[in-house]
């Protein structure tokens, strides 16, 4: 007694007023000892492990539902004061409603790590995305203080407490709700509860045996007079302070409560300040992390774009240069050509000029003759020269074609599609034997006019 008070003392706002509430809790349940119903834990325990093996065999469905009746108050029963019958969970021992929450809060945990298409497939659309609801907005803690604890914050078990706060932490889309929910029940439970009308409607759901008497006590004090309290109590701490809080950002926050928290002791509040030094440094190592690897792709990005630029102006260059080579062959070529036929017309008029002109003397045809001569010599290209002039004009044709190719490959995959089908109908032997009776009853038509115009001009 003396280790109970002195921790009391030192844990709860006043001494004085953890004494008054212990009092007045004990006079309530002595004053409604004797209308309240005979507890019956054997049928809870039975329900408990029913949807136990339920649960171990994977049957969550079935599970789920044989453990709602213990936890969900009867709408329709009432008890001798009019007042709706609370679920048949608060009527059970401290240990089985623990286990009973803990078992409820363990097959949520399961539904939701379920996939979509499971999820819907055992419990149905509608049902398991209320579920989902449920827990991801944190409504199930409320559904427990009420369902459970007649909606006194901080007469929830710890225990409770902490698989609530594991459970919101794995599944919750915000920890807002968890922080606000784990600073109303130690707040709670380091302030007395004077609310009478609260009192009076719990004792009168079931009958407080000297064990909730004792968990009534430690509710209006701290909930650390005993050493596995004080365990479920840091362990609380350890959740709300180095995940919940630091989930929301509040780092200083953090810092500040672990050192002014009266129920860490000096070893305790060393290790964590420690960790919570050590979970800061790990984070602003994961954040230089990402900052490297981003501002690594941003400037892998940077050079991809660079590269890209660069490759596009050289191909650009490129084809500039290609363009102006073949700008000034095809120049160079039409320049060729119109020499090579410039000299030619003139030739034959001035060989008839003098034929025609009657007036002109013999020696005078004689020398113009031989200057038309002269002329014809000089004007009339060489072998070489006709032969590089056709040279020219087959490769400006060639350069031609090439230029119309690239331009146009179309063009030249008609004209390959168009080789390989000659090239295939010839290979096929009845249509050469048929081709072959063509050209031969052709070419005997030929012959036989030819040979009746030789008979015809004769005669």
């Amino acid at each position: 007694m003396a280790f109970d008070g002195s921790l009391s003392a030192t844990l709860s706002p006043t001494a004085s007023e953890a004494f008054g509430s212990h009092v007045l809790s004990s006079s309530i349940s002595s004053l409604v000892s004797s209308t309240s119903p005979r507890v019956v834990p054997s049928q809870i325990s039975k329900t408990y492990r029913q949807a136990s093996q339920l649960f171990l065999t994977r049957r969550l469905p079935e599970a789920l539902s044989t453990l709602l009746p213990l936890i969900t108050p009867s709408t329709e029963a009432t008890d001798a004061s009019g007042l709706t019958e609370p679920a048949p969970v608060v009527r059970a021992s401290r240990a089985t409603r623990i286990k009973v929450w803990s078992l409820y809060l363990t097959i949520l945990n399961a539904i939701l790590e379920l996939d979509s298409d499971e999820g819907k497939e055992a419990f149905g659309a509608q049902e398991w995305r209320t579920l989902c609801q449920k827990v991801r907005n944190g409504d199930v803690w409320e559904e427990v203080v009420q369902f459970g604890y007649h909606g006194v914050e901080g007469d929830v078990d710890s225990d409770v407490v902490i698989n609530l706060a594991t459970l919101l932490l794995s599944h919750a889309r915000s920890q807002v709700v968890n922080q606000k929910r784990l600073e109303n029940f130690l707040a709670a439970a380091n302030n007395p509860n004077l609310d009478i009308s609260r009192q009076l409607e719990a004792a009168r759901s079931h009958r407080p045996s000297s064990r909730s008497s004792r968990s009534a006590s430690r509710g209006a004090t701290n909930g650390a007079d005993t050493p596995r309290d004080l365990n479920s109590r840091v362990k609380i701490l350890e959740l709300y302070t180095l995940h919940v809080l630091l989930r929301n950002n509040e780092w200083d926050y953090a810092r500040e409560f672990i050192s002014l928290s009266s129920v860490l002791d000096e070893e305790r509040r060393e290790a964590f300040l420690q960790a919570l030094q050590s979970l800061q440094e790990e984070q602003q190592a994961a954040q230089n992390r990402e900052r490297e690897e981003q501002q690594k792709q941003e400037d892998e990005l940077k050079r991809d774009i660079e590269n890209a630029r660069r490759l596009r102006a050289e191909n650009e260059t490129r084809e500039r240069r290609r363009l102006e080579e073949e700008h000034a062959k095809r120049e160079s070529s039409e320049v060729d050509y119109g020499i090579d036929q410039s000299p030619q017309p003139s030739s034959p008029s001035q060989a008839r000029k003098p034929r025609n002109g009657s007036a002109l003397s013999k020696p005078a045809q004689q020398s113009s003759s031989s200057s038309s001569k002269a002329k014809k010599t000089v004007a009339q290209p060489g072998f070489g020269a006709r032969a590089a002039m056709i040279i020219a004009n087959l490769r400006n044709v060639l350069e031609q074609m090439g230029a119309s190719f690239r331009t146009n490959p179309m063009m030249l995959m008609r004209l390959i599609t168009f080789i390989v089908s000659i090239i295939i109908v010839f290979s096929r032997r009845d249509l050469r034997e048929r081709i072959q009776r063509i050209l031969g009853s052709g070419w005997k038509k030929v012959k036989q006019t030819a040979g009746m115009g030789v008979k015809v001009s004769y005669l």
